[in-house]
């Protein structure tokens, strides 16, 4: 059996999981300060960062060809679409 050589060090991989482990420390230290409105805010910009570690490197997308960028920039355009509408319609409800 051949062996496969990593695309990326292994150390690269311990350290994104030390950054995804300190982004979830921090989440959990956000979700006990009262920012008010900005809790939600504060919490969805670590989930972001987190969840674009592991894509990029965990999934080895940045280091993928074109093709899958084109896809992953699809469906990202399209969650968008999903998220704008359905913001759309929440927002414009008269329950305020």
């Amino acid at each position: 059996m051949t062996e496969h050589e990593h695309i990326v060090p292994t150390r690269v991989y311990y350290l994104i999981f030390g950054t995804l482990m300190l982004c979830t420390y921090l989440t959990v230290q956000a979700a006990f300060l009262d920012l008010g409105h900005f809790n939600t805010l504060v919490a969805m910009a670590i989930a972001v960062f987190k969840a674009t570690l592991v894509i990029l490197f965990f999934m080895h997308v940045k280091y993928s060809s074109k093709l899958t960028w084109a896809v992953i920039i699809g469906a990202l355009f399209f969650l968008g679409i999903l998220f704008a509408l359905t913001m759309n319609d929440y927002l414009t409800r008269g329950w305020h």
